[in-house]
């Protein structure tokens, strides 16, 4: 979890193979209003991002349902909406991407192909409720350095 520009997609796809778990990247559960929202520059706002998050957690829940792990990328910016996620899953641990504004700023403006304009990191920024019980992970370190952090605690917390 973390603003549009910290690296959730990135991570997820390293985190996926390395666990060997189900990829699911929560852009890909956006409808097209809301894509097109932000296309254009505008914010979502909880009244938007409500059916989206509706759809992903249906998909966590039938995978945990089915024994399944999974890795999300997902904005989770607000705790209710980490709330809702978590809701009727047996366990689910948040990862929180954080770092600068101006490192992430900087990653938006060299990012290509993605429909997320760089000029709503401001109000990304401003929804943000940052975690208390997440793995903070820096952006500042590679995707695989943050991997390995990410694994070294759920295995931790496992054999405590």
């Amino acid at each position: 979890m973390g603003v549009t520009g910290a690296g959730k997609s990135t991570l997820t796809k390293v985190l996926a193979t390395a666990l060997d778990w189900v990829c699911i990247e929560g852009d890909d559960y956006h409808p097209a209003t809301n894509i097109n929202k932000m296309i254009a520059g505008k914010a979502l706002d909880d009244h938007d991002r409500a059916a989206w998050l509706g759809h992903l957690h249906r998909r966590i829940v039938e995978l945990d349902r089915r024994g399944a792990s999974a890795v999300v990328a997902c904005s989770a910016l607000k705790a209710s909406y980490r709330n809702l996620l978590a809701e009727d899953v047996s366990d689910l641990r948040f990862v929180f991407l954080r770092g600068s504004e101006e490192a992430i700023a900087q990653r938006l403006r060299g990012r290509r192909g993605h429909f997320m304009p760089p000029a709503l990191l401001q109000s990304q920024l401003a929804a943000l409720e940052p975690p208390e019980d997440a793995i903070m992970v820096s952006i500042e370190m590679t995707p695989e350095e943050q991997a390995k952090s990410v694994i070294r605690t759920i295995h931790g917390e496992l054999h405590r």
